[in-house]
């Protein structure tokens, strides 16, 4: 009889939180009512207005301006080494030495020949003289006199055979210098001291070249010289007279730092390619740029007033480039434009964008377009600033 009367309290409470949840339930949903979501925040700014340059890109390589292999012009031992290899030399540097005893030794000889030519001169001449006295007086007979004219002639004419010789021996002294014919960098010595150079052969010593300046060839195609001609005053036929500005960058450089300008141009463009070659001469004090380094080049031809746009607010998809744009009523809407050149982390927009609409510069992942913003309005120069990324920290050497 207990445990009925258990069973039936027990199936009563249970009766009772059923008919009570559902009511609570019930009134929590009453007391909570839904919050909608909050519309995402973008940065729109107007595009910035400025005057710009179009340059023409093109690629290259440089090449040092003088190339020279210096040889040993006389035979001998090589007796010294006056530089370090991949040194920087200046015009008349003694290079190399080649043994000058034999040299010297030759040059005194044909100094002696000189001399003694010289007093053979001076006694024809005399007795050249004397018989033409001895003529007048009928002393002596007139083929006396003419032998004595023949002597002098032919002392003349030894005597330039003499000093002949003993200007070559002089100048075969001198090429046991080795010097530097400009001011330039060594490359490494191809001969150690001690080794006979100049045998039976020019013997290779080293190789110089002058860097400084440094030309970069490069070649231009025909559209490309078409639209330089047309904006410039440049012509090919004019290239050594008037200087066109180019601008170089080798290496990891940005902003092509090195300024110089064109100064040759091929006389026709290349059948297979149709391109043109040109060269710039560019300085280089530093010796930086070095000789057959991958070069890209920059050439100004146009002035001309351009909306521009931070790089990062430009998107790009299989239907082009477009900018996302706050449109009426804060809705966003996607505008596909045709784009220009990259200016210091602007992007030039060619077209379809006017200078009044207002372009979404950050907060590009939550702006959809045909969905609402809250934009928050920025200036020009708050827009640069947001378009230039910070500078990398550097990390500190271990």
């Amino acid at each position: 009889m207990d445990l009925r009367l258990r069973y039936s309290r027990q199936a009563c409470v249970l009766l009772i939180y059923s008919a009570i949840l559902p009511l609570l339930f019930t009134a929590c949903q009453e007391a909570s009512p839904s919050i909608p979501p909050s519309l995402p925040k973008a940065t729109v700014a107007h595009p910035i207005r400025r005057k710009i340059t179009d340059y023409l890109d093109l690629t290259g390589n440089t090449q040092a301006i003088n190339t020279v292999q210096l040889v040993a012009r006389v035979s001998g031992y090589l007796e010294g080494v006056y530089f370090k290899d991949g040194q920087f030399v200046k015009k008349g540097q003694l290079l190399f030495l080649i043994q000058q005893n034999t040299y010297q030794e030759n040059l005194r000889q044909a100094e002696a020949a000189v001399l003694q030519q010289k007093a053979q001169l001076e006694y024809a001449e005399i007795q050249m003289r004397r018989y033409a006295d001895l003529v007048q007086k009928s002393a002596v007979s007139k083929s006396d006199y003419d032998n004595w004219v023949s002597q002098r002639n032919e002392a003349q004419a030894n005597l330039s055979a003499a000093e002949a010789q003993r200007s070559l021996a002089s100048l075969n002294l001198s090429y046991t210098e080795v010097r530097a014919p400009f001011d330039g960098r060594m490359d490494r010595r191809l001969v150690d001291p001690g080794n006979m150079v100049g045998a039976g052969a020019n013997t290779v010593l080293a190789q110089i070249s002058e860097i400084d300046p440094i030309y970069a060839y490069f070649n231009i195609s025909d559209a490309d010289l078409a639209r330089l001609m047309s904006q410039t005053r440049w012509t090919p036929e004019r290239a050594g007279g008037v200087k066109l500005p180019a601008f170089l960058s080798v290496l990891e450089e940005k902003d092509y730092p090195h300024r110089g300008y064109v100064d040759f141009a091929a006389t026709n463009l290349a059948a297979t390619s149709g391109t043109l070659l040109l060269r710039g001469l560019f300085p280089n004090a530093s010796g930086r740029i070095l000789p057959g380094l991958y070069a890209r080049i920059q050439i100004p031809f146009h002035e001309r007033s351009a909306l521009l746009v931070p790089e990062m607010a430009v998107s790009n998809d299989q239907q082009g480039s477009y900018l996302l744009i706050d449109g009426e009523k804060n809705i966003v809407q996607r505008r596909n434009v045709r784009i220009g050149s990259l200016k210091n982390d602007l992007r030039v927009i060619e077209d379809g964008l006017n200078e009044e609409e207002w372009v979404i510069v950050n907060g590009l992942v939550r702006s959809i377009p045909g969905h609402e913003i809250i934009p928050e309005r920025r200036q020009e120069d708050a827009m640069v600033q947001d378009s230039t990324p910070a500078p990398p920290k550097r990390r500190s050497r271990q």
